[in-house]
């Protein structure tokens, strides 16, 4: 256990012994994860890597209270998670904004629906100047680029000052150039809000380049295989000799380093 956890105020977020399986359509039974404990740190960005079907996502969703463990609990901040909740904001991989809202609107639905948002209105604006949006108030999802959208699904959640903000691949589907821009305005928001991030994906790099610790995951079922202190300094250059080297090492846990692939990103 890191030094750090050792100190029980420090931790956000206890997951213990979380097991998860369900049936499929034939009716095989599926064991997603296997043995689960986690403990998450108030305030850090960690990153969820593995292979595709480990429980990456079905992890994420545990926590954010959408599915429930078959065994074992997830304690956020002292009480124990049995559903959704505002403290949780969740970053689907494709947005999920509503089509028939603006982008103002998208972002209120969360203070509309607790019956705060008059009080609370001049933060969306906050929040659009925040994500770089401002100018695009008015306009609906169809009117903007992928990259844009997934800025607007990042402040509908943010907005509501969840404790901890889970992101499920929500760069996945960008460019490389967009990609990147997302990433940097995440490292913005996490370093003024403070908000506790949880981010699942499948870019070695990206996680090297946001998260404070990365959890590697086996394939199905899934177990924690290790935990990685990332302790570079930001801003982080992904062809550095440190970067490259976590990346490597990373690989290699993830059986994937024979190929010996190039780094996706170069500045």
């Amino acid at each position: 256990m890191s030094k750090n956890l050792s100190v029980i105020s420090d931790v956000i977020l206890h997951i213990e012994n979380v097991n998860y399986t369900y049936y499929d359509d034939a009716g095989s039974h599926v064991e997603v994860l296997r043995d689960i404990n986690l403990s998450v740190r108030r305030g850090e960005f960690l990153s969820i890597i593995g292979s595709s079907g480990c429980g990456k996502t079905t992890l994420l969703r545990l926590i954010a209270g959408l599915d429930k463990p078959e065994t074992g609990t997830l304690i956020l901040n002292g009480e124990q998670i049995f559903g959704p909740d505002p403290q949780r904001g969740y970053v689907f991989q494709n947005g999920g904004l509503f089509q028939w809202l603006t982008v103002e609107k998208n972002i209120a639905t969360g203070l509309k629906a607790r019956h705060v948002y008059k009080e609370n209105k001049d933060r969306v604006a906050h929040y659009i100047d925040l994500i770089g949006l401002k100018g695009f108030e008015k306009s609906y999802p169809h009117q903007l680029s992928g990259g844009m959208a997934q800025r607007v699904a990042i402040a509908r959640a943010l907005i509501n000052n969840p404790k901890v903000l889970l992101l499920d691949e929500p760069m996945s589907a960008l460019d490389s150039f967009t990609r990147s821009d997302i990433q940097d305005k995440l490292l913005e928001l996490h370093k003024e809000n403070k908000t506790t991030m949880i981010l699942v994906t499948h870019d070695v790099d990206e996680a090297i380049y946001l998260s404070d610790r990365i959890v590697v995951m086996t394939p199905r079922p899934g177990k924690i295989n290790e935990i990685m202190e990332i302790n570079l300094p930001h801003p982080r250059h992904r062809g550095g000799t440190e970067f490259l080297s976590l990346r490597r090492s990373i690989l290699e846990k993830l059986h994937l380093a024979s190929a010996l692939p190039q780094p996706e990103y170069t500045i």
